[in-house]
């Protein structure tokens, strides 16, 4: 009993941390079941924090991907998992587990730091980026975590991963880590309130105020949105007849929940949108987004390759147009597709948190 226990209080579990498993564990089962992505202001955070549930094998198993592991030495994503789990001393995955085919979640966090006095002399700003994976201690379920560290760009994610270092996040090795592991605090508490997470009263906060930049709705708010789902291609009295129209509904209460999602399919309806099926082919796909984009597209797949599992070659496509392809959560078993400018995904993301308007980033 004492062994257990002794290794038991090695968990990433500290009661006064908010690095921990009891804040982490909530931030996850809110990116598993609610929304996968995150893009907010957080005060004292240059720029965006950016959070994201990534899963191996899926978010590798793509052509861009499998290019990075064939580069990096490897043959598929759960070989580089299990390089990930070596150098995190997690048990590796055997040929028996792989062959199952289950997926394995991590969470990434990234956001700016100011640099150091060293880093200044080379740029601005810092980048930061901590990977979480999930773990058992002294147990047969998840109850703990391992976060991989790397203060690079991940230009080729999977280079990215594995060019990452076991954190200590109580030990920092250097100046830019011990910046980067103060400011994970701020993001983290900031997640917590952004999300209305409840943060354990034991834990030490690092901040003792709200770090959550809210901005003001109003109509502006509506326009800005519609013009960036739209791309511009919506006529200026049909933008703010239609940002009059989504005010109204915002302003109505949460039982009014047919008439406001009726609202927002009715600004769908008004710009270059494709409502499919939960499952559609490749086909489909190539000839609809032709007709929003006004040219022809088509992307190289898999064979026998269908519906979300065709999504990373349709991006890789858009990507040489600087397009992006959105979704609109209807709720139900379809999608309402649209396209959004690369550069303006982050901000439609935020807008989507603040008119309530539940835009999902494939």
């Amino acid at each position: 009993m004492k062994s257990f226990f002794t290794n038991l209080f090695n968990r990433n579990n500290d009661p006064k941390s908010i690095i921990s498993f009891d804040v982490i564990d909530p931030i996850y089962s809110h990116l598993y079941n609610v929304q996968s992505n995150l893009e907010f202001k957080v005060k004292g955070i240059k720029d965006n924090v950016s959070v994201n549930l990534y899963y191996f094998p899926g978010s590798l198993d793509h052509e861009e991907g499998r290019a990075e592991i064939k580069k990096a030495g490897f043959n598929n994503p759960y070989e580089v998992l299990n390089e990930l789990y070596k150098k995190m001393n997690i048990s590796v995955l055997s040929q028996e587990t792989i062959e199952e085919g289950l997926e394995y979640d991590f969470i990434h966090i990234q956001f700016y730091s100011e640099p150091t006095s060293e880093e200044k002399k080379f740029f601005k700003q810092s980048i930061k980026n901590f990977t979480f994976f999930f773990c058992c201690t002294n147990s047969l379920e998840i109850n703990d975590f391992k976060i991989l560290y790397s203060g690079q760009h991940f230009f080729d994610y999977a280079k990215g991963l594995l060019d990452s270092e076991l954190l200590d996040f109580e030990n920092p090795k250097n100046e830019s880590q011990a910046k980067g592991i103060n400011d994970l605090k701020l993001v983290l508490q900031g997640i917590c309130q952004y999300l209305n997470i409840e943060i354990p009263e034991t834990v030490e906060l690092p901040s003792s105020e709200n770090l959550v930049e809210v901005s003001k709705v109003d109509l502006e708010t509506f326009e800005e949105f519609i013009t960036l789902i739209s791309r511009g291609n919506i006529e200026e009295g049909e933008r703010k007849e239609q940002a009059e129209e989504l005010f109204i509904n915002y302003k109505r209460p949460d039982d009014d929940y047919y008439e406001i999602m009726e609202g927002h399919f009715a600004l769908f309806e008004n710009i270059d949108a494709w409502n499919s099926d939960w499952k559609f082919d490749p086909e489909d796909a190539e000839y609809f987004i032709s007709e929003m984009i006004g040219e022809d597209l088509n992307f190289e797949y898999p064979e026998e390759t269908y519906s979300h599992d065709l999504f990373p070659y349709i991006q890789t496509a858009l990507e040489k147009r600087g397009l992006e392809l959105m979704s609109y959560d209807t709720k139900g078993d379809n999608y309402l597709f649209f396209l959004a400018n690369k550069e303006d995904v982050g901000r439609i993301l935020e807008l989507s948190e603040l008119t309530k308007i539940e835009i999902d980033k494939l």
